[in-house]
């Protein structure tokens, strides 16, 4: 069968522009596809180049709702671009991919944003840098804009944040797919709701007290899911469901933690109390609840003080005695969300694209986090090019992915170069000691370690978005793209219908 399936190949490629019509789906071969993917991915990634460094240039992104967004950040850029050739399309999602994977592992690095300095702005450095103090390194830190004022501002809110977010994105109340909540109340279970009989008795007591509900338990699904997305959407009932986080002991641990941050009790399969039996002392209590498709961060629990520090006793005492790394990591980060608290940094500015512009920035910025996890390297795409002399020891065998290599290394120093004014040329930089590069900033050549954080980078961003890059590379063995056909679109001067009157079309009424 696969002989007679290649016989028949170059007949069917032959034949494929006839038939495209025959199918849902459009198929290109060979070099045809990899074309117009490679013309999708330079033109995205020319999009993202003109923002590297420190005096990379600004872009302003059409946003149908309101004013255009003016921004320096890779990846915002990246997710607004969407091309109308589905075959371009697919290679700009590609980079897409690339862009945003090192953002949610460790930070933006798209656009090579210098550690802290959020481009040599020195204020923005020094809110991030105090709320690192006040929360550590494991503690949350979040960007809002906050349109009322000129300044930023850094508030230390009682709060915690887990990385599991809605259950369903018809839970959402507003255009950001969030779902945030005021004064919530809270029941959590171990146990997997299924039957409307299990929620009913919460979503009464909401009702009755006029409360939004916030469900988290190992899962919801069912006849239970189904009635509060029919509540959600038909009666505008504020709810959302989240699962918990973890899977067995770390789960109990992790709703145990919510249900002390909460002043709540948790339903769990060892006690006698059942969910149908809730009553509204049983439920905890937030004062704020933001809900994404990736977290959920809970602000202002209504906690008795006594409790939080008998549970934060209790882990201090787990971590002297246990030996396990894993367990030792959980416990930490537990530790971490019952004492340090949320950092929220609230950025202003005099108008809603100045702020939108900084909070950009702000959150490139938090790199710095990245940078505390596995130090740092020379910044501004210098580390990676003092990386090309390691690669001559490699066999002659691998000559030519060597060199791709060597070129890629040089292209982020180079791009920063350019969009500083100068040429590109990275020789300078392979010929000094380890520790000089080039400094966007002053326009010179300096000992990067010395001249302080302005020009180094996390080691984690760096690696990470080179290995998600070469991923990339994938598109070269591509030998077929699928895409959807694109749809017809109607002439709307023409009728389908009708008849001739005084020489013209007549459309039906």
């Amino acid at each position: 069968l696969p002989t007679v399936l290649c016989q028949i190949r170059p007949v069917s490629r032959a034949l494929a522009p006839h038939l495209t019509r025959a199918y849902a789906k459009d198929v290109k071969f060979d070099g045809d596809a990899r074309a117009l993917m490679l013309q999708g991915i330079d033109l995205l990634a020319n999009a993202i180049a003109v923002a590297m460094g420190p005096k990379g240039k600004t872009m302003i992104i059409e946003q149908s709702w309101r004013s255009p967004r003016v921004t320096k950040d890779g990846v915002t850029v990246a997710k607004s671009i969407d091309l109308k050739d589905t075959y371009k399309n697919s290679g700009a999602k590609l980079v897409q991919d690339v862009a945003n994977n090192p953002n949610e592992e460790v930070g933006d690095d798209t656009a090579t944003v210098a550690t802290i300095s959020a481009n040599g702005e020195k204020k923005i450095g020094s809110v991030i840098s105090d709320a690192m103090k006040k929360v550590g390194r494991t503690g949350v830190i979040t960007v809002v804009k906050d349109g009322k004022t000129l300044n930023d501002e850094l508030k230390i809110i009682e709060g915690m944040k887990f990385d599991k977010g809605y259950i369903s994105p018809y839970f959402n109340t507003s255009k950001g797919q969030k779902c945030e909540f005021q004064d919530a109340y809270v029941p959590l279970s171990e146990k997997k709701i299924s039957s409307v009989q299990s929620i009913v008795p919460a979503l009464e007591i909401a009702n009755t007290h006029r409360k939004p509900l916030l469900i988290i338990a190992e899962d919801v699904d069912g006849e239970a899911l189904s009635t509060l997305i029919l509540n959600r959407l038909k009666v505008s009932l504020q709810v959302v469901a989240v699962k918990a986080l973890g899977f067995g002991d770390n789960r109990k641990n992790q709703l145990k933690d919510v249900a002390i941050a909460t002043g709540g009790a948790g339903f769990r399969e060892e006690l006698t109390l059942n969910l149908e039996d809730v009553q509204p002392h049983d439920l905890g209590k937030i004062g704020e609840v933001i809900v994404t498709k990736d977290d959920t961060m809970l602000l202002k629990g209504k906690s008795d003080k006594a409790q939080i520090e008998k549970r934060i006793q209790e882990i201090v005492e787990q971590l002297e005695v246990t030996t396990s790394e894993y367990e030792k990591e959980k416990l930490n980060e537990c530790l971490a969300k019952l004492s340090d608290g949320v950092a929220v940094l609230k950025v202003g500015g005099t108008s809603d694209v100045e702020a939108n512009g900084k909070k950009d920035r702000v959150a490139d910025a938090l790199n710095a986090r990245a940078a505390v996890e596995e130090g740092i390297v020379l910044g501004e795409g210098c580390a990676l090019v003092c990386c090309i002399p390691a690669l001559d020891s490699l066999t002659a065998g691998q000559k030519i992915g060597i060199e791709i290599i060597k070129r890629t290394l040089k292209i982020p120093a180079m791009t920063i170069a350019k969009n500083s004014g100068i040429e590109g040329s990275v020789e300078k930089i392979m010929q000094s000691s380890s520790e000089v590069g080039y400094d966007a900033v002053i326009g010179d050549f300096v000992n990067m370690v010395e001249n302080g954080i302005i020009v180094i980078d996390p080691t984690n961003v760096v690696g990470t978005a080179f290995l998600d890059a070469a991923g990339a590379s994938l598109l070269t063995t591509a030998e077929a793209v699928v895409t959807e056909l694109p749809k017809e679109e109607k002439d709307p001067g023409m009728c389908a219908v009708g008849g001739m009157r005084d020489g013209m079309l007549a459309c039906p009424s």
